[in-house]
């Protein structure tokens, strides 16, 4: 199973049919330059902000090791994602996070418990793949369009869309199997 697993990784970095551009580490395609709504130069500042909280956030021995926490940017709002044991380190990271430049907003998202433990995460993982997919499978819509993040079984849902566009992310989401919630962080454009 571990080497499918490791085939299937090493296959999908050899396949990437588009060129790339670097961002902090981050990877954006051609194809996402394309069918994002997002300026290039909005794209870049979201892959900064999350590169730049990452850093930050890590330097701090009691978040590193006793929290979970995912930082999702787009389009200058932030989602802040997440466990951390107690009401100072959730405080500390928002307010770590709303200074960065280039945030508009902050969503905090960020519950008061234990970590997460790592098969949630996989299953979350799973739950993300299985909207991405549903995604692209609605006539006329770009899954490009909207960022899907996953914790705990509740989907948010980020990206710049029409009134229509969204609630149609939401209906195909919705028939999705694992989904407890769905909570949407969109920014319309009508």
């Amino acid at each position: 199973m571990k080497k499918l697993l490791l085939l299937l990784l090493a296959q999908s970095f050899f396949m990437t049919g588009c060129s790339t551009v670097a961002a902090g580490g981050a990877e954006i395609t051609g194809l996402s330059l394309l069918n994002d709504r997002r300026s290039r130069a909005a794209i870049l500042a979201d892959e900064a902000i999350e590169d730049n909280a990452a850093a930050k956030l890590n330097a701090y021995y009691d978040f590193r090791d006793k929290c979970h926490f995912n930082i999702t940017a787009y389009n200058g709002a932030v989602l802040v994602t997440g466990e951390t044991p107690k009401e100072e380190f959730r405080s500390r990271i928002i307010d770590v996070v709303r200074v960065i430049p280039n945030v508009k907003l902050v969503h905090d998202k960020l519950t008061i418990a234990k970590p997460s433990p790592f098969n949630f995460r996989a299953n979350d993982t799973l739950i993300t793949g299985k909207v991405k997919t549903a995604l692209t499978q609605i006539p006329g819509f770009d899954a490009s369009w909207v960022k899907v993040v996953t914790e705990k079984s509740t989907v948010y849902l980020m990206g710049l869309v029409h009134r229509n566009e969204g609630s149609a992310a939401i209906d195909a989401t919705r028939h999705q199997s694992d989904v407890n919630q769905i909570i949407t962080v969109f920014e319309y454009i009508d």
